[in-house]
């Protein structure tokens, strides 16, 4: 009989954050971070404590737009519950006729199968991106 993992797909459970959050359900989405998680926005320096305080923002920001899409275009796992995922949001700002959008990449770090960081690059910062997650990688497989 073969033994199967108890191991939860992390990709998996990162895309399917980003599906919630696609679809505008903020609440799916928040049940995949730990309670004391951490949001840190390299480019503008906004961190975010607490998975109270996230959801809030993210309600917030989705909020302030019509027709809003936050999508994962690629996910990586670099092993040692560390995932790399780039992903592309747009929206047209309330009311307006125009639409903003933008790529990012953000570093999940996972523990028991929940996010307990998250660190957010801005695109054109995707090398320090993976840089930084194959080093988290390998700081936590030397533990």
């Amino acid at each position: 009989m073969t033994e199967e993992s108890t191991t939860p797909d992390l990709v998996e459970r990162a895309l399917a954050m980003f599906a919630a959050g696609d679809r505008g359900d903020i609440d799916a989405a928040i049940e995949f971070f730990a309670p004391d998680v951490v949001w840190e926005m390299v480019g503008s320096g906004i961190r975010i404590d607490g998975a109270a305080s996230l959801r809030d923002f993210m309600q917030d920001w989705v909020n302030r737009y019509d027709d809003y899409q936050w999508r994962a275009e690629e996910a990586l796992d670099l092993r040692n519950d560390v995932v790399l995922v780039v992903y592309f949001d747009s929206g047209r700002p309330g009311g307006s006729t125009f639409t903003v959008q933008e790529r990012g990449v953000v570093v999940i770090e996972w523990s028991g199968g929940l996010i307990v960081r998250v660190t957010d690059f801005d695109y054109d910062q995707i090398d320090e991106a993976l840089a930084a997650a194959e080093r988290l990688a390998r700081e936590r497989a030397d533990g």
